[in-house]
Order: C-alpha cells, then sequence, then structure tokens
C-alpha cells in the first residue's frame, strides 16, 4: 500500500533541506546492528505500510572469481540459493514464501549478490527463519547441482543472442587484461560449460564467501527496530566467521587506445561504445564525482550533442554516457545506437569534440546546478515504498559496506564547481585510456 501524497510532499521538503546543505541527504533515519560474527544489520523504519524489504547483500560478485577456469560461481549461486536446507526443502521454502505473499528473487552483478523478498511485517519471523536458515545450510546434491548448471548454460545461450550482450561481453574482454572485470557477470562461456564438473569447487566457493563478515542484512519498513534486533540475534547468531578475500589482481595502467569491430549476425542498429578507464568508487573524490555529473552535462537529454545527434539530425537512436560505481576501477562509458552505419564516424567524430570542449570550456554555473538538482531530485523521488530505499542502497552497501557514503557522496556533489568538471574531462576522458568498441549487423538481403 502506498501512502503516494505523503510520501510527495515529505520528500518536496527533504529536496529543500538537502539543497540548503546541511550535511544530511538520505531522507530517513536508520541504525546499524553488528553481532559478534561480525554480520552488519541496517535497520530503516518506515511506518504505515505494512510491509517490509527484506535484503541480504552479499559483498560477492563476478569480481571475486579471481580462479583461472571459475568465472560464473557468483552468479550459479544465485540459483543455487533456491535450492533449499534439510530444514527447508526447496519446494517447502517456496510454498511458505506463496503463502506469505512474498516472492523471494535475487541478482547478481560485478560487485554484488542480491536476495530479496517485499513481505508483510507479521511474517519478519518467518522470513527471518526460512533466510537465516539458507544462508547457513544451504544444502544441494551433485545431481541437482548439475542440473542447475545446465539451466545456467542454457541462460547464457539465451542472453548472449542480444547484440547489447556481446557487446559487453566484448568490451570487457578488449579493455581489461588482467582484472577479473575481464569477464562478464554470467562468466566465460568455458567456464560455464565445465560448470557441471565442478561440484566440489562450488561449496568451497560458497563456504569462502557466503559469511556473515562478509554479509549485510537490511530491513526497510514497517517494523519495530528493537524486536527486529532480537531476531537477528536469535536467527544469525550461530552462524560461523570464515570469509576469505579474493587474490584479485589489479589491472596495470592502460597506455594506449584499444579498437574493436564485433560483427552481429542478425538485423540490428549499429553499436558505437567507448569505454574509458575510470577510478574505484570514492564518495569524497571531486574529481570521480565531477565525472558523474559531467556524464549528465555531455551526453544527457539537454545536452547539445544529444539535441543535434538525436533531434536536429536525427543520426542515432540514442546516445548516452554514463559513470557507474565500482569496488575497483572499471569503466565509464559513452555510448550510443547510430541509424545508418555511414554515420558511424561521424558520430563518434562528434562525440569526441563534446569531450574536447569539456577539456578547454568550463560549463556554467547555472547548468551545473540544475543538473545538481535533478540529480537530488530524482534519487529522493525515487524513495516511496520500502522496496524502492531498499533497491537504491543495496550496490551502496556492497561497494563500501553500509549507508553512510550516500550522504557523503550528495555532499561532495554539491560542493562540484565548473573547473572540477573541466578536470574529470580532462583526467578520464583521454584517447590513451579508451576502448573504442563496434558492432554492426548483418546487411540487408
Amino acid at each position: 500500500m502506498r501512502v503516494v501524497l505523503v510520501m510527495w510532499l515529505m520528500l518536496f521538503t527533504i529536496v529543500g533541506a538537502a539543497m540548503a546543505d546541511d550535511g544530511r541527504f538520505f531522507p530517513f533515519d536508520y541504525e546499524n546492528y553488528t553481532l559478534p560474527n561480525g554480520l552488519k544489520a541496517i535497520l530503516i523504519p518506515m511506518q504505515g505500510s505494512g510491509l517490509v524489504a527484506y535484503y541480504t547483500v552479499v559483498r560477492t560478485g563476478s569480481r571475486d572469481e579471481w580462479e583461472e577456469g571459475r568465472s560464473g560461481f557468483a552468479h550459479f549461486f544465485e540459483h543455487m540459493m533456491f535450492r533449499g536446507t534439510e530444514k527447508y526443502p526447496a519446494a517447502d521454502y517456496s510454498r511458505i514464501v506463496s503463502e506469505m505473499g512474498a516472492d523471494a528473487n535475487a541478482y547478481t552483478s560485478d560487485d554484488i549478490t542480491c536476495y530479496y523478498m517485499v513481505i508483510p511485517s507479521a511474517s519478519l519471523k518467518q522470513t527471518m527463519d526460512l533466510e537465516s536458515d539458507r544462508f547457513q545450510n544451504l544444502f544441494y546434491e551433485e545431481g541437482p547441482f548439475r542440473t542447475e548448471a545446465g539451466a545456467v548454460y542454457g541462460e547464457y545461450r539465451k542472453n548472449i543472442a542480444s547484440p547489447w550482450r556481446i557487446a559487453n561481453e566484448k568490451m570487457m574482454e578488449t579493455a581489461f587484461d588482467v582484472h577479473t572485470y575481464k569477464h562478464t557477470t554470467m562468466g566465460f562461456e568455458r567456464d560455464i560449460k565445465e560448470m557441471p564438473n565442478m561440484y566440489d569447487y562450488s561449496r568451497t566457493f560458497f563456504n569462502r564467501y557466503y559469511r556473515p563478515e562478509n554479509c549485510v542484512l537490511m530491513l526497510v519498513g514497517d517494523f519495530d527496530p528493537g524486536k527486529a534486533k532480537k531476531m537477528i540475534k536469535k536467527y544469525y547468531e550461530a552462524w560461523e566467521k570464515g570469509y576469505v578475500e579474493p587474490k584479485i589482481t589489479p589491472e596495470p595502467v592502460q597506455t594506449a587506445e584499444r579498437r574493436i569491430d564485433v560483427p552481429y549476425s542478425g538485423r540490428v542498429l549499429p553499436i558505437v561504445w567507448l569505454a574509458y578507464k575510470g577510478e574505484a568508487f570514492d564518495p569524497e573524490n571531486r574529481t570521480m564525482v565531477a565525472a558523474v555529473l559531467m556524464a549528465d552535462l555531455a551526453f544527457g537529454e539537454n545536452s547539445e550533442i544529444y539535441k543535434d545527434l538525436v533531434i536536429r539530425e536525427q543520426k542515432v537512436q540514442f546516445v548516452t554516457a554514463a559513470v557507474d560505481f565500482n569496488r575497483d576501477p572499471k569503466l565509464y562509458d559513452v555510448y550510443g545506437e547510430v541509424k545508418d552505419e555511414s554515420d558511424i564516424d561521424y558520430v563518434l567524430g562528434r562525440i569526441d569534440e563534446t569531450i574536447e570542449t569539456f577539456q578547454v570550456e568550463l560549463v556554467s554555473e547555472e547548468d551545473l546546478e540544475n543538473t545538481k538538482m535533478r540529480r537530488r531530485y530524482s534519487y529522493l523521488m525515487r524513495l516511496e515504498t520500502p522496496n524502492d530505499v531498499a533497491s537504491r542502497l543495496a550496490r551502496m552497501i556492497a561497494l563500501t559496506g553500509g549507508i553512510e557514503a550516500v550522504d557523503a557522496l550528495y555532499a561532495t556533489m554539491a560542493r562540484i564547481t565548473p573547473e572540477d568538471i573541466r578536470q574529470a574531462a580532462i583526467k578520464y576522458y583521454q584517447p590513451e585510456r579508451r576502448t573504442v568498441l563496434v558492432l554492426k549487423g548483418g546487411k540487408k538481403s
């Protein structure tokens, strides 16, 4: 149930407070609660909805798959975690979740594996029993393991039919030499095909990464924090420590531009993708935060290149940029779909011209402040329900272990100047730091 009017009024008030830069941006009170075994719980009460978003953030993703021939296991465990335990076999788990009126789901990315449910408040104790059990006592035999491994390969084959999936896989392989970001979340195909033979290894992966000190429990919604803490202690305190950090090799500094042409057998608009080496997420790094704003200013829907290429000239289906947050240095992207193959070089040239302009000229104070305002407003207006809040925070938790970085990020953003934007353009958007990918489809018959 959504109390829309109340939430909108509250958020408009919060936007004003955030603009005043009083040091507090995240609009809800919260409490951190940590057990002796290292499990951290973040409790965010939002009274009135009758719902609780129950998230378990595992601070492990495909980034942590550092062993040769073992990529794809973080995503694989997203599947295996629904195989049940001796106390609650898979069928019983699914039945209980359904009876609660909930839906258990999960996702995996480069730096995170996240398990979540939105439940009625009255079902919190039952949910905690279910979730604590599977994280401590996951049980599966070799037969079901092989079955699930085959299903994962089927998922890979289905996904790789997408031109953007192909482009992403080729971009990561080309842009990285040694870092584990070289493979996608699904993993290298050769490794996925071998998964059915890796039952013993799968147990070691679970035992290393699914440990309390590597997981964060987040409860958002209509619950009593005091009662929740007692339940957390009861159900999770026996979970034994044992996290083992992955041995990830840092990526060497890139010193020359890389280019790759990717063929696609089907009909598709050509894809152009320029990926520049960035930095690890640090909410207090002014230059990194300035790059986030520069992506909006240079390539957002209010930018000159967007108005030219999308609206006036209609050369591209879209053009945009993204500065994603990662635990290790990854990529700052500029990409789009070109309507006519003959315009690819023209579009690439216009992207270069845009970057060069930002490296030389200062953006106006007005444009910069409007971009900051849109960022703040967009973030706050997506915090309507408990699940909205939890979903927005999950990645921040995976990157930093908490949610304090939200306030730090927007405090830094408030201080960004036009010169900071220019310095970000100079630092990150250099040809020797980038990989340029062009994907073209099959010719018309």
